[in-house]
């Protein structure tokens, strides 16, 4: 474990994503459902927004864990819950959790 990451786990220090500057004004490309489960067949638990891109991938808990896959493709670390009433996202770089959620109306939290 790193530094930051032992101090993080003590309390010592608040994570934050250095990748808000990623963000962008996105839509989300299929909001009806996850892309490629919407294209296979596919079955989604819950569903995720790349805020990069507005990618629409399914959680981990989902048989195909399309959003992780689609930031292993793509390196786009910023996404946010596309699931109605929450409000928070998540950096896959920096394995924290962002609350709320960065904005995507302005590319800015």
């Amino acid at each position: 474990m790193d530094l930051p990451r032992f101090r993080q786990y003590l309390g010592l220090m608040k994570a934050e994503c250095t990748h808000l500057d990623q963000v962008r004004a996105v839509e989300p490309r299929t909001p009806e459902g996850c892309e490629e489960c919407l294209k296979t067949g596919g079955r989604w638990v819950h569903l995720r927004l790349c805020l990069t891109c507005g990618h629409v991938g399914c959680c981990d808990q989902s048989p195909g864990k399309h959003a992780t896959k689609h930031f292993h493709s793509t390196r786009h670390p910023p996404i946010r819950s596309l699931q109605p009433g929450e409000d928070w996202g998540w950096c896959y770089l920096d394995e924290v959790f962002i609350e709320p959620a960065p904005s995507t109306s302005s590319g800015k939290s």
